[in-house]
């Protein structure tokens, strides 16, 4: 959902994770579709695909998650909502849109 939020929101943004899914969460695809953020280029990726460094800003949603050899710039310390209701991911979406907005 933060990749589509920021990219949203006029950033450029890669979401990934150190172990990411098959397919995206069909209640993230929900709230996002619901806000019209555009879901077609979005794909679970493996945080070793990503150049972090091509960054400026290299964001960790926390969810219990440490990767010692990225720079961190901010964690933002949000629970995974994945196996979650539908509200609880239209919560985290809000939070995410919260603090990008605050960058």
């Amino acid at each position: 959902m933060a990749e589509g939020i920021a990219r949203s929101l006029g950033h450029e943004a890669a979401s990934a994770g150190t172990h990411p899914g098959s397919s995206v969460s069909v209640n993230a695809l929900k709230v996002l579709e619901s806000k019209g953020i555009s879901t077609q280029k979005l794909y679970p990726k493996l945080v070793d695909s990503i150049d972090w460094q091509s960054y400026d800003m290299v964001i960790s949603m926390g969810c219990g998650v440490h990767c010692p050899l990225i720079r961190i710039d901010q964690d933002w310390g949000l629970n995974d909502p994945v196996g979650s209701t539908l509200d609880v991911f239209e919560n985290c979406a809000t939070t995410i849109e919260e603090n990008i907005r605050k960058l």
